[in-house]
């Protein structure tokens, strides 16, 4: 395991908790019908699937830029192919929390591709230099 790796995976470990806490805070204040049950796995889900992203491209990153670009796409593809099937799947059997299911799937979607972008972009500027 790279240090960059270890530290990637430790910042979006801290990143996470936040994301938790805020989502524990908003509990408070914001109908409990407002959240998903399965928000708990959906942190998890994202973390899970980050992790193993992020550390696929830097596997990558040592290649030629082709490659490494080819291998970036296919990861993408493969990760939205993934939460639309997650998605799809949940709400059909789940049709009661469809709703809740699909704003705090968006929500932490966003959330963790800003993350994931951001990390990224420093990756690339310590190749660059």
């Amino acid at each position: 395991m790279t240090p960059g790796f270890a530290k990637f995976v430790s910042n979006l470990f801290g990143y996470t908790a936040i994301l938790v806490a805020i989502a524990m805070a908003l509990k408070f204040i914001l109908p409990l019908n407002f959240f998903t049950p399965a928000l708990p796995y959906l942190f998890l889900f994202f973390l899970s699937v980050t992790i193993l992203g992020y550390y696929l491209l830097l596997r990558a990153s040592g290649q030629r830029f082709l490659k490494f670009l080819n291998v970036f796409l296919l990861i993408t593809l493969v990760k939205l192919m993934l939460f639309i099937a997650v998605m799809v799947i949940y709400i059909l059997l789940h049709k009661w929390d469809a709703m809740q299911f699909g704003l705090s799937f968006f929500i932490l979607y966003l959330s963790f591709t800003i993350y994931e972008v951001v990390a990224l972009t420093k990756f690339s500027r310590t190749l660059q230099h």
